[in-house]
């Protein structure tokens, strides 16, 4: 049982860490420059998530704001806080923490990268040959983050699996 128990907590360890790193990446990802768009070999303008969220604000353009805001910055920082506390703290199989985990498992396939790539793939079409876009290490940055999350959601599933058996 010891040797069950110290495994788990290099486990829990590496974990903590890889969640930490996740963050300092979703940081960088929202703040950093993701793209830059290039019209007519004139006019640049290089984006970030966090200027892109607030430019919709001051546009009006509610809906796309509130998608926009709330899947690339609050679902990531909510999913990284609940992994920490879940991992972090001794729960009860069927609690709230328990069954937070169950959907951020549901919800991780559906993450913002997806609805991202495909914004960005419609911003490249949109222009064709009017525009070149050119991709930046924020993408990247923001992309390592939600693809960390999604393991360490599945790596804490089965060490609390194991956990609660």
């Amino acid at each position: 049982m010891k040797s069950l128990t110290q495994l788990f907590l290099k486990q829990a360890i590496t974990i903590n860490i890889l969640l930490l790193v996740a963050l300092a990446c979703l940081v960088v990802g929202l703040t950093a420059p993701l793209l830059t768009l290039e019209k007519m070999y004139f006019f640049e303008n290089t984006v970030s998530l966090l200027s892109t969220i607030k430019e919709l604000f001051e546009q009006g353009e509610w809906f796309l704001f509130v998608i926009i805001g709330f899947f690339s910055l609050c679902v990531p920082l909510l999913k990284i806080t609940s992994l920490l506390l879940i991992l972090n703290l001794s729960y009860p199989k069927g609690s709230f923490l328990d069954n937070v985990l169950h959907v951020i498992e549901i919800i991780g396939k559906w993450s913002m990268l997806d609805v991202f790539v495909v914004a960005l793939l419609l911003v490249s079409v949109k222009l064709g040959a009017l525009a070149k876009v050119e991709v930046h290490y924020g993408l990247y940055a923001f992309a390592l983050s939600v693809l960390l999350t999604i393991g360490l959601s599945y790596w804490i599933s089965q060490l609390s699996n194991i956990k609660h058996s």
